[in-house]
């Protein structure tokens, strides 16, 4: 029986989804469409009890965006900490944080800012099973969302350092008290489509079969 899908086309995007950072086109705008498009398609992620308590917040506006910008940078010293602790022959991983130092000076200047966020909140103290569960209700339709902006031609990064200043951003933003962020994810058009391979250890090095170590 044949696959239902192009395996070939299905296996390059899942795998040159990128985390795009400085390839991202600064210049060419991004409509509210293709936005739009690329939220409809991360509905039909699955949700935890399909609950489906989702929502998405744009950010075009240019002084909203730089407003938010100048929180996101204050957690450039989370970063430059975390650096500090790879090891310096690790020039992957050093790249990485290149392209995260270089967001941090030019946020402001990305076309959209999207931020996935749940309606309700983890009650402060609540079991680990709790706080999968809505953590799960919104990363499948995150990852949708960039699944279907790479096809589309644009990149995103699922950035989290935001949400050490949450109650910033949801001030400026309005956001109401009992909606969560979750992600921040700067989206635009990608100067080429060219995304590679990444550099994996083999399946087989982090596998184990019915019991740990086995």
């Amino acid at each position: 029986m044949s696959a239902p899908f192009d395996l070939a086309q299905t296996d390059e995007l899942l795998s040159t989804t990128r985390a795009v950072r400085r390839r991202l086109d600064l210049e060419r705008p991004v409509g509210r469409d293709v936005i739009l498009d690329c939220i409809r398609l991360s509905q039909q992620a699955p949700t935890a009890s399909n609950t489906q308590k989702w929502r998405w917040l744009v950010v075009m506006d240019e002084a909203q965006r730089r407003a938010v910008a100048e929180v996101y940078a204050r957690g450039a010293a989370f970063v430059a900490q975390a650096r500090a602790a790879i090891d310096e022959g690790d020039a992957q991983t050093h790249r990485v944080y290149d392209s995260a130092e270089w967001l941090f000076d030019h946020l402001h200047e990305v076309p959209a800012l999207v931020l996935p966020c749940l309606e309700g909140r983890i009650p402060e103290g609540a079991p680990h099973a709790m706080a999968a569960s809505m953590y799960a209700s919104i990363y499948p339709a995150m990852w949708s969302f960039q699944l279907a902006l790479r096809s589309r031609g644009l990149g995103s990064a699922l950035t989290t350092i935001h949400l050490f200043f949450e109650q910033d951003v949801a001030k400026i933003l309005e956001i109401p008290d009992d909606v969560m962020q979750m992600a921040l994810l700067p989206v635009a058009y990608t100067k080429g489509t060219d995304f590679e391979h990444a550099a994996r250890p083999g399946p087989e090095t982090i596998t184990h079969w019915d019991r740990w170590g086995g």
